[in-house]
């Protein structure tokens, strides 16, 4: 979708549509229980609103991990950005069982982390830039959770208390890098980490909306395909036991975003394998999260 295109309602998908939540007023400020809170371009700034219609949204004043309040003034969304730009992006890898097979791979017994550099963020609707090193591209469709408030040694029945709220990511990577010996001995940070290789969006949906984060149905799509079709209540290690096992080690950050882990089906596993080409289109979708997706170009 070129950028000048409307922007449709972020949470529309097949698998869920939903209305805009209520929004109480409560003395002067309005109070939403639920949000979907979207990023985007608008005159010329950057702006947070919550979606309120399509192409539209109640712009926020303050920080998303601070104090803020939801106005009154009524903005169109020109362009859908990434829901924020991360202090850090955490990602798991093998957390899902078939997906630990089929990569021919042993289940884990604790979490393992990998992370992505900070140029890889992507928006909504933006190019995935194939890059001149690399033909070997790949999808990974992916739950992704933002840390709201700082956690070290968190436990895990209160591990959620720290969650900001939900999101979509597509942890696109480079499998020739990252497996491959003739590179260095196999790239795994740099396979995960060319420029745009991090979609995320198309909003933020904050927990009142998400009762359950283990329990959401994932579908990636290639050109339309069905790639990708499962459960986040396959995961071999739940939100809750990632954010207690990340917090045991490292100080998770407010802004922090969790990858969660990608299910069975992508591409390098199928035979023969499936990469990503210019001019294909690819789109996650999560149930309650809605639709996130980008076009695939070339690097210039």
């Amino acid at each position: 979708m070129p950028r000048s295109a409307p922007i449709r309602d972020p949470q529309s998908s097949g698998l869920d549509r939903q209305k805009a939540p209520e929004v109480q007023r409560t003395g002067d400020e309005r109070k939403p229980t639920a949000m979907k809170i979207v990023r985007f371009e608008h005159a010329g700034r950057i702006h947070w609103g919550q979606w309120v219609e399509e192409g539209f949204a109640l712009r926020i004043e303050g920080d998303l991990v601070g104090d803020y309040r939801v106005t009154d003034e009524r903005l169109p969304i020109g362009r859908l950005l990434a829901p924020l730009v991360p202090t850090d992006i955490l990602c798991i890898g093998l957390n899902y069982r078939e997906h630990a097979r089929e990569s021919n791979s042993q289940v884990p017994e604790h979490p393992m982390l990998f992370i992505k550099a900070s140029n890889a963020l992507n928006n909504p609707f933006d190019p995935i830039a194939v890059p001149r090193l690399t033909g070997d591209v790949d999808y990974e469709g992916e739950l992704a959770v933002v840390i709201g408030k700082s956690a070290k040694h968190v436990p895990r029945e209160r591990a959620l208390d720290h969650v900001l709220g939900y999101t979509i990511a597509n942890d696109v990577s480079a499998r020739d890098w990252q497996r491959e010996k003739r590179l260095g001995g196999g790239q795994f940070a740099r396979g995960k980490s060319f420029d745009g290789f991090c979609p995320l969006g198309p909003c933020l949906v904050t927990p009142d909306e998400v009762p359950d984060p283990n329990n959401l149905r994932l579908r990636t799509l290639l050109n339309g395909q069905v790639m990708q079709d499962h459960t986040t209540a396959d995961m071999i290690f739940d939100v809750p036991a990632l954010i207690a096992s990340l917090s045991s080690t490292m100080t998770l950050r407010p802004g922090a975003v969790i990858l969660t882990g990608t299910p069975q089906g992508v591409g390098f596993a199928r035979t023969p394998p499936v990469w990503l080409r210019p001019g294909d289109t690819i789109v996650v979708e999560i149930e309650r999260l809605g639709r996130l997706e980008n076009p695939v170009g070339r690097e210039a």
